[in-house]
């Protein structure tokens, strides 16, 4: 499937993701990561069984073309441990968290990852989440000041050796 037909098709979706989406989710973290960043699958399984209500994917004509996952914590920033320790979710308030959020290049520039920002905004609200926070590399900070992020500068991650950078959305 070309561009010009996703825009013909290009109504998404959002939904709850479940353990059928695992392998379109490690296709599109392949594809959208270096083996470094990229979750593993045993990551994803787990984020899958402890993070169901905020793991969200974007479906298009039946294929997952994008994802969004994050725990909510009580700490205000991303940190490392984030990636490799999911806690269950009891905690209401808090602050969202965006682990990763990632579009099948093939259905980039649709608006697809706006639209999965928008609905894990939705989420968090709902929530009652204080703020969403995550972590992004330099070239990516436009799209996020664009979806209402704010840079809050150089993060202290060091997740796969990259330079990351805060980026903080208020919610309430």
């Amino acid at each position: 499937m070309n561009k010009t037909d996703n825009k013909q098709t290009s109504h998404i979706s959002i939904r709850n993701a479940n353990i059928a989406d695992l392998t379109a989710i490690l296709n599109i973290e392949k594809l959208g990561f270096t083996a470094e960043e990229a979750g593993t699958k045993l990551q994803y399984i787990e984020r899958l069984k402890k993070l169901k209500e905020t793991f969200l994917v974007g479906v298009v004509n039946n294929q997952v073309v994008g994802f969004i996952v994050g725990p909510v914590v009580q700490e205000d920033r991303i940190a490392d441990w984030m990636y490799e320790e999911i806690r269950e979710q009891d905690i209401v308030g808090g602050n969202q968290m965006v682990l990763t959020i990632a579009v099948d290049p093939t259905f980039q520039g649709f608006h697809i990852g706006s639209q999965l920002l928008d609905a894990f905004y939705n989420k968090a609200k709902t929530q009652n989440s204080k703020t969403i926070a995550l972590t992004c590399l330099e070239k990516n900070i436009a799209f996020y000041e664009k979806n209402g992020y704010k840079n809050m500068g150089q993060s202290l991650s060091n997740h796969a050796g990259e330079i990351w950078y805060d980026l903080i959305k208020k919610v309430r």
